[in-house]
């Protein structure tokens, strides 16, 4: 009789923003268990307090659960918003001037001006910009700029309410990424203990630096997410991505300024970028957008959520589907159905000939090798032993359908690799064991968790020094015996 298989188990993650519509405690428990890996609070929208207690009940829960799940701060940035209008909306007519008022206590708006958020924006804009609200539906032509004043004439019939948000198509705008309210909720999110803090709107590497050293001076460790949502941030993505832990292609504010057509190429290179230099990367904003209201996803949402997960994202997003939507747990468990779908179709084949050469440090090289032999000795599973989640971080970037178990008893680690396509990360307490003792110990685990079997081979990854970051230098080939302990076949 032969050994049963390890069950399937879905390698991309799932990120859901969490709202209204998930605050009941059933609720939540719900979408934790239908599969949710990371959970997104905006603090664009809403008292912080509110994102707070969101962030106590998720801790709670996954403690109850027993899940390892990251909390990610999403900052607003330096959104661009018009004011309010004196009834709530106005409806535009192709044709008129419409003008935008930048100084402080406009009056309420109406079909003819309204105040912008952004008082610097005159000096952003010449005559023939074309600026977008909410989300492109309105379309704007600078005339003149007088003043504080902007003139505009109006491009489509539309409707127009409060606060929607402005951009400027094909980017330019000059205004920094982090703005005095970021400062003030990077030190409530460092007072959360998150997991991951993004930027919104960043425009180059200085802006993650900037946002660094203000997490860091409150004693946040956050990996930092670059969230590429303007045209400056296409020019200068080497460099942010460098600057970054992990990339989000925000596909909403991004898709406005450089335009639908060019959005579905910009997705494939971030990734690809991201990808190539070790680096993390989500795809975001209304990929299942019609559970918003709907129990199903539509065929060109399945689409769009396999497509991103067979180019090699980390992860996919869930925003007001989860956050608002009628149908939470639902949209989470299509997600999650439709991840597992699209990893059957793909198809890793590293190109090991194209890979990144001269590397600089041991645990980039033991991840190459590590991944070379999976592609080549039959090989059931990784086994790494890491402090930091570097080592994990490290042997995910290179595709593989075998899956990463790393082993920490760092609780910040393990969350933070919650967000890692491919890793599996499990509790283990490694200190005072050597090396040996620490493969036995893991890897015993596994098998009495049925994640492994008698005559499955492994590579088990580790230190020579055990419980010190950055210092995995070893690799070995092992094979489990029918006791279920492993014995070594090879050793680097």
């Amino acid at each position: 009789m032969t050994a049963a298989q390890p069950q399937q188990r879905r390698h991309t993650r799932i990120v859901a923003t969490l709202g209204p519509a998930t605050d009941p405690p059933e609720v939540l428990e719900a979408v934790l268990r239908a599969g949710v890996d990371v959970v997104r609070l905006n603090f664009s929208h809403g008292d912080p307090s509110a994102q707070v207690a969101r962030g106590e009940a998720v801790r709670a829960m996954a403690a109850k659960l027993g899940r390892e799940v990251g909390i990610l701060a999403d900052l607003p940035g330096p959104k661009i918003r018009v004011e309010t209008f004196a009834d709530g909306k106005v409806q535009l007519k192709a044709g008129n001037r419409f003008d935008l008022v930048a100084r402080l206590g406009v009056p309420p708006g109406d079909a003819t001006q309204v105040g912008v958020s952004y008082l610097e924006l005159p000096g952003d804009v010449v005559a023939g910009d074309v600026l977008l609200l909410d989300d492109g539906i309105v379309q704007l032509q600078v005339t003149a700029v007088e003043g504080e004043r902007i003139v505009t004439t109006i491009l489509n019939d539309c409707v127009l309410s409060n606060r929607k948000g402005l951009n400027k198509q094909g980017g330019g705008l000059s205004l920094g990424a982090i703005t005095e309210k970021d400062r003030e909720l990077i030190v409530i999110a460092a007072g959360m203990q998150v997991d991951f803090i993004a930027v919104s709107f960043c425009r180059n590497a200085e802006d993650m630096h900037e946002a660094r050293r203000v997490a860091r001076a409150h004693g946040c460790n956050a990996a930092l997410v670059a969230k590429i949502e303007r045209a400056e941030a296409i020019e200068n993505l080497t460099e942010i991505v460098d600057a970054s832990d992990v990339v989000m292609v925000a596909r909403g504010d991004l898709g406005v300024e450089i335009g639908d057509a060019e959005l579905p190429g910009l997705q494939k290179k971030i990734i690809r970028e991201s990808v190539a230099r070790e680096k993390v990367v989500i795809t975001a904003t209304q990929m299942l957008q019609s559970m918003v209201d709907s129990p199903i996803p539509t065929r060109a949402e399945v689409l769009d959520v396999a497509n991103a997960v067979i180019d090699g994202t980390d992860a996919v997003m869930l925003s007001q589907e989860s956050a608002a939507g009628s149908w939470p747990v639902k949209a989470v468990e299509a997600m999650a159905r439709i991840c597992m779908g699209a990893e059957k179709q793909f198809e890793a084949d590293t190109d090991f000939e194209q890979a990144k050469r001269g590397l600089a440090r041991a645990d980039q090289a033991i991840a190459m090798a590590t991944m070379f032999l999976c592609e080549h000795v039959g090989v059931r599973a990784v086994v790494a032993m890491t402090e930091s989640g570097g080592t994990a971080r490290y042997l995910s970037r290179f595709r593989s359908a075998v899956p990463i178990y790393a082993f920490s008893h760092h609780a910040a680690a393990r969350r933070k690799m919650a967000l890692m396509r491919d890793v599996f990360a499990m509790d283990y307490d490694s200190r005072g064991q050597t090396p040996r003792e620490a493969a036995r110990g893991s890897i015993r685990l596994l098998v009495e968790a049925g994640l492994l079997n008698p005559g499955d081979r492994v590579v088990f990854t580790s230190g020579e020094h055990m419980e010190t970051k950055g210092a995995t230098n070893t690799l070995r080939l092992l094979e489990i015996g029918a006791d279920g302990c492993a014995t070594g076949l090879g050793e680097l």
